[in-house]
């Protein structure tokens, strides 16, 4: 059971990683903001659940589905305005994002108590997410735990083979590799930005919706991530997704089981601490991306 938490734990961090990976690994971009992207996410979900427990009961075991779907398109959106509006001034300027991305996290945050207030809220679940299921007598596993985990291994393979089966994936590694170059061959480099930021906050909007199966939201919720997430690419290893991937896992379960034993401050701290040690030796991370020059 507490290496099932320790699953829940990693999806979660997963999800919001994989966004941040895109974003951070492969533009160079440091998005404090990609938490309140979870949010709107959440949020959007809360809000179809509203609607359909209220006027459209009937479909209450179907809508959750078209409200993951909303939830990308709804983060996808506001991450492209703020890319057009904001970020697009601020490349190759990594302190300036970050404090610009921070002080767009505090504005959404704000118009988020303004819109829903500053109380938690819930998404209305359809029966299929509810209860549990038990492999034996002693070990009940939420229901709702492994559709997080679930979603989490389908957006995963959905991005790997985006990156490297797609026109979009291609154009992204190659003007990660060399921009100059990629611009001389007619990659709209600008373009493919605005696309990456704005699909990487789409993930996190992902992550906001699928989040709702094991929490309730408030306008603060992404910014509790924010810093594991964090943690998870860089120790993973800029650019590199597997690293992302045996980073989330390895923080994940090992906060889990020292959760066991310890307090959840000192198995944070415990798990910091062993970061901290492995990129003193290990500056790249575990998995370094390969660019040429």
């Amino acid at each position: 059971m507490q290496g099932f938490s320790g699953l829940s734990l990693f999806s979660v961090l997963l999800l919001m990683a994989l966004g941040l990976a895109i974003i951070f690994g492969q533009m160079k971009i440091i998005n404090m903001a990609h938490g309140e992207f979870l949010t709107a996410g959440a949020y959007t979900t809360v809000i179809i659940s509203d609607i359909v427990t209220k006027y459209f009961p009937g479909m209450l075991p179907y809508y959750f589905v078209f409200a993951i779907a909303l939830a990308f398109l709804v983060a996808f959106v506001l991450g492209y305005v703020v890319e057009i509006s904001l970020v697009r001034f601020l490349y190759n300027r990594p302190l300036d994002t970050l404090l610009a991305t921070w002080g767009v996290s505090m504005i959404l945050q704000q118009g988020f108590r303004l819109i829903f207030g500053g109380r938690e809220d819930s998404a209305t679940l359809p029966d299929w997410l509810m209860g549990s299921w038990y492999p034996t007598e002693n070990i009940a596993i939420p229901i709702n735990g492994l559709f997080l985990l679930g979603t989490a291994i389908l957006m995963t393979l959905l991005v790997c083979m985006l990156l490297l089966r797609s026109r979009w994936g291609l154009c992204v590694r190659a003007t990660v590799q060399n921009r100059e170059m990629a611009n001389a061959v007619g990659i709209n480099s600008k373009r493919i930005d605005r696309l990456t930021f704005a699909f990487g906050c789409g993930i996190a909007g992902v992550a906001g919706a699928a989040f709702t199966t094991i929490g309730s939201v408030s306008p603060a919720a992404g910014s509790l991530y924010i810093v594991d997430t964090f943690i998870v690419v860089v120790f993973g290893g800029a650019g590199s997704l597997l690293g992302t991937i045996i980073s989330a896992f390895s923080i994940a379960q090992f906060q889990s089981v020292l959760e066991f034993f310890l307090t959840g401050v000192l198995a944070k701290v415990f798990v910091l601490l062993l970061v901290v040690g492995i990129l003193m030796i290990r500056p790249q991370g575990l998995r370094s991306s390969k660019v040429r020059g």
